[in-house]
């Protein structure tokens, strides 16, 4: 199941970056993709992850960044989803 909603979210993603951004598109995969991450590794290592001292800059920016998306300025939420992603798993 888990596997299955990442997929859905990444594809989600994609097709509303090709369709200029469409907000409820993103928003969309973004929710999937979140919750298929808690389904693959679990509730607790997914929290454990996204909160570590080191990393609280890109989860930030991260979450920042879906919470921009679902208040639908998709463009500035996709960069600083962006950052924040790059920043998490550097």
């Amino acid at each position: 199941i888990g596997v299955g909603l990442v997929g859905f979210g990444l594809f989600f993603v994609l097709f509303g970056m090709l369709l200029y951004f469409d907000s409820v598109l993103l928003a969309f995969g973004n929710i999937l993709f979140l919750s298929g991450l808690v389904f693959i590794i679990g509730f607790r290592r997914t929290f454990t992850f996204f909160f570590q001292r080191p990393k609280l800059k890109g989860t930030s920016f991260f979450f920042g960044g879906v919470l921009i998306v679902l208040m639908r300025w998709p463009l500035l939420g996709m960069l600083l989803e962006a950052y924040g992603f790059i920043t998490l798993f550097r």
